[in-house]
């Protein structure tokens, strides 16, 4: 078997594009465990994101004919992986919907029911410690986070200076990273 390991991602492509198998060995072993880790910094999920870069390749198996980069390989595949988190994160969103319309029956054991009932007990918790900030820090977070306001504009609209209401920004997420534990803060700034 011959070593493609000193191949280009653009060599690599000619060859398998030219019929050449064992090329996709070499693609694979590449960049298999680097999709992982990017699936799964999204994800959060180790099931999930190995299913992710599996699809990407059997994608990329199954269209070799249809394969024209525009760009380079592993951007490439990069852009198949997030393709499909996405469609993950639209596929939750979805579910989240149908949930809060109060128009459905969940089986209780369930995966969803699992995933709603705690995202619905985070965001319980993430409620209560933004309520429990000082006014002012509350305030500003508030118009950050959920109106979307740039920190000049709350500057401006608070008649306080840029670095007044970015220091409190600091501090209120500070604070909920301590109160709420660095992994459900990570969660929630994903979301």
């Amino acid at each position: 078997m011959a070593n493609y390991s000193t191949c280009t991602d653009n060599e690599l492509i000619a060859l398998w594009k030219e019929g050449n198998d064992a090329v996709f060995r070499e693609i694979y072993l590449r960049y298999d465990k680097l999709l992982y880790l990017y699936a799964y910094k999204k994800l959060r999920n180790r099931e999930e994101s190995k299913d992710v870069v599996q699809d990407s390749f059997t994608w990329l198996l199954n269209h070799r004919n249809e394969l024209h980069l525009h760009t380079s390989l592993s951007g490439y595949l990069y852009k198949t992986v997030l393709h499909q988190i996405l469609d993950i994160f639209k596929h939750k969103g979805i579910i989240k919907k149908y949930a809060e319309s109060g128009e459905h029956y969940i089986e209780v054991n369930s995966p969803e029911a699992d995933y709603l009932i705690r995202e619905k007990d985070i965001a319980a918790l993430i409620e209560n410690e933004i309520a429990a900030m000082p006014p002012k820090m509350r305030e500003i977070y508030t118009l950050k986070r959920r109106e979307f306001l740039s920190t000049k504009e709350i500057a401006g609209q608070l008649g306080l200076s840029a670095h007044t209401v970015s220091t409190q920004l600091k501090r209120a997420m500070k604070h909920l990273k301590v109160k709420l534990g660095t992994v459900v803060f990570i969660l929630w700034i994903l979301s």
